[in-house]
């Protein structure tokens, strides 16, 4: 993060990945610290017993989450449009992408703080409810569950967003996939050298973007169980949130 402020603050024009990687370390940073304030220790040393405590927490770790979500979408897509050629169609992006991922940075942060929204009503002090009509996610923050339908349709909003930019995601990598072996192929073609897989700069780059993207897509669908099933049966143990937690940083 200090690396990218340093950066914006040094040139007049950073470059639009800088903006994504600097937005990206931010949220990051913001949600391990509300991961860490969430957690049984801190939480009870800086007795966060009340309602807008609880409410300002959760709806930002939420925030957070989905942000990191959709900006990691964002930087994929990004690298599509850098790397695709000039004469494509999404080459003629490439002049415009620092206005574009501007705009988008903006959007993102607005349609995250919209759709967590609903959190600010539905969290409450866990010692303000009963325990029929809560769902604990901590020690002294709970979820309300009087209005189940709003929740399990609030649920299938988020899930909608998520699947979204999870998807686009994935098809801006296997369209960076697609270029870099055509790429190849055309390399070998015109050197007339068959080169080694273990040196070929773009099956190397192709391995690394298959395996993060498929790392980042398995634990988003881990989170997705564990939080759907949590949700259906109203049940939050200490060792599913825990596993929720570390799935969810890493």
């Amino acid at each position: 993060l200090l690396s990218r402020i340093l950066t914006l603050f040094l040139d007049h024009r950073p470059k639009p990945h800088d903006l994504l990687t600097g937005n990206l370390a931010l949220v990051h940073m913001l949600m391990l610290l509300t991961m860490l304030f969430l957690s049984p220790g801190p939480f009870e040393s800086l007795r966060f017993q009340n309602d807008i405590k609880c409410k300002a927490l959760f709806y930002l770790s939420r925030v957070m989450r989905g942000l990191s979500i959709c900006t990691t979408c964002l930087l994929s897509m990004l690298q599509a449009v850098t790397i695709s050629p000039s004469s494509s169609w999404l080459g003629q992006f490439k002049q415009k992408s620092r206005g574009y991922t501007i705009h988008s940075l903006l959007f993102l942060w607005i349609l995250n703080l919209f759709f967590c929204s609903n959190l600010l009503f539905s969290t409450v002090a866990a010692s303000n409810v009963t325990q029929t009509q809560e769902l604990s996610i901590v020690k002294y923050c709970s979820l309300s569950s009087a209005s189940y339908l709003r929740w399990i349709l609030f649920f299938m909003v988020l899930q909608v967003r998520d699947v979204s930019f999870v998807g686009g995601m994935l098809l801006s990598s296997v369209y960076m996939v697609t270029l870099l072996f055509r790429h190849q192929r055309r390399s070998q073609h015109l050197h007339n050298v068959s080169l080694s897989p273990s040196i070929c700069p773009e099956k190397r780059a192709t391995q690394i973007i298959l395996l993060l993207v498929s790392f980042f897509v398995v634990m988003y669908w881990v989170d997705l169980v564990i939080s759907f099933c949590s949700i259906v049966l109203l049940a939050y143990g200490p060792v599913v949130l825990g596993v929720q937690r570390l799935v969810v940083n890493v």
